[in-house]
């Protein structure tokens, strides 16, 4: 096990890029000549338009540190998060996995022993420089496989121009929640509370709304708690407070996705949703004046934040592991962490840029999200069941608040699905 001095580690989002895959394919692990190492890196895209696409960042990165490194080329190719997971399995089951990935998921990969460790790789300053809470999600069984790129938390924003017409506050509890929907809805306002439980990210708006009501995906150490008491009185409340009111707007639930929610909300259509960092600049491109604040609770503010962090993996099937840490460790450098948190509006997952943005006056606006950090609870992506459980989500969660269905049926079934996939996981 090689433990270096060194720099320091922060947070990774997972995606992976359709343009350039074939050169990944056909190049994973060149050595070039002699002395001569090519890593190779799928990346995820955090830009919303080819301006600030990841690659003009990575380009930048990357230039910097060949130029330190001669010895060493870093081939990188970006895609859409829509693409990543399943690109990267494809690649992997085909016997090219790349030297580094960025993922949503790292568990199954680390199960089968197909990472490396972040002590195989990374310094002892740049580990220890880790938000504790996100290295400890990146944990399979007590050992850390995925290193943390980029994180987020959650906040309910809402429109004060249309709250201002409506002559209502922000909410602090779902009864208040649900008069100030009712009111906006009088007012004509197409979505009061957008819901999006669509397919896209539903697993996201749904930890959001379990925490907030006491449960979540997995309240013990032992297993899934999907269709807990906590959890099936949050879904009905969902179904008969809100959507059965027609509080929701006129898209299904389970047919509304978030990417078009957050742009209903930044066309100044959209009362209130649970939104990340991102969208205070979509909002501020258009005008909208929002507010944010913590998501309300059953009695007052939810006492737990729902925090997102995206993975960084190492495989082991080039080796490199003294080359990819030295690229890492260059990575996680506080200044890097920092460029890329500030041009993505996310969160860093070191302490070290942490401090730093915690109080420069240039990232005041991502203030509230860092104060909620400590508190947020992240996805249980440390079991190796969760990519399942998650894709599950996503595609049934929608239904438990149709008009016809049983909310406890809906989650009982998917309570089934992750007891089934946390069991084979076991084996």
């Amino acid at each position: 096990m090689r433990q270096r001095t060194g720099r320091s580690l922060t947070a990774i989002v997972g995606g992976l890029s359709t343009l350039g895959l074939a050169a990944v394919l056909s190049g994973c692990g060149l050595t070039q000549g002699s002395g001569h190492t090519t890593l190779t890196l799928v990346a995820a895209d955090y830009g919303d338009s080819a301006a600030n696409s990841s690659t003009k960042y990575w380009d930048t990165l990357v230039e910097a540190y060949e130029k330190k490194h001669p010895d060493v080329t870093v081939d990188v190719t970006v895609s859409s998060w829509n693409d990543i997971d399943a690109k990267v399995k494809s690649m992997v089951d085909a016997g090219k996995a790349p030297d580094m990935a960025q993922i949503g998921s790292y568990a199954d990969y680390a199960a089968a022993d197909q990472l490396y460790r972040a002590d195989d790789l990374l310094s002892v300053t740049t580990q220890a420089d880790f938000v504790q809470q996100l290295a400890a999600a990146g944990k399979v069984r007590g050992v850390q496989y995925g290193l943390p790129f980029a994180s987020s938390t959650r906040l309910l924003f809402y429109n004060k121009t249309l709250f201002t017409e409506a002559g209502i506050t922000p909410p602090t509890t779902w009864a208040q929640l649900a008069e100030d929907a009712a009111k906006l809805k009088a007012e004509g306002v197409k979505y009061p509370y957008a819901l999006p439980l669509g397919p896209e990210e539903a697993q996201a708006e749904t930890l959001q709304w379990l925490l907030s009501g006491g449960g979540a995906y997995a309240q013990t150490a032992g297993g899934y708690s999907i269709d807990s008491t906590e959890n099936v009185a949050t879904f009905d409340w969902l179904k008969n407070k809100l959507v059965g009111k027609g509080l929701t707007g006129p898209v299904a639930p389970g047919s509304l996705n978030r990417a078009d929610a957050f742009a209903a909300f930044a066309d100044g259509q959209v009362g209130m949703l649970n939104g990340h960092p991102s969208l205070m600049k979509m909002a501020q491109k258009t005008g909208v004046k929002f507010g944010m604040v913590p998501m309300p609770g059953v009695d007052g503010p939810s006492k737990v934040a729902m925090g997102v962090a995206d993975w960084m993996t190492a495989f082991r099937k080039n080796g490199h592991a003294e080359e990819i840490g030295r690229f890492l460790d260059f990575v996680y450098d506080e200044e890097n962490v920092l460029r890329f948190s500030r041009e993505y509006d996310l969160l860093p997952v070191t302490v070290s840029a942490s401090q730093i943005m915690s109080t420069d006056a240039q990232d005041a606006d991502l203030r509230p999200f860092l104060e909620e950090l400590p508190l947020a609870e992240l996805y249980p992506v440390g079991r190796t069941s969760w990519a399942q459980v998650s894709a599950a989500v996503k595609k049934r969660i929608g239904k438990a608040v149709s008009p016809s269905a049983d909310p406890s049926e809906v989650l009982s079934d998917l309570q089934a699905t992750a007891t089934t996939a946390e069991s084979a996981g076991r084996e």
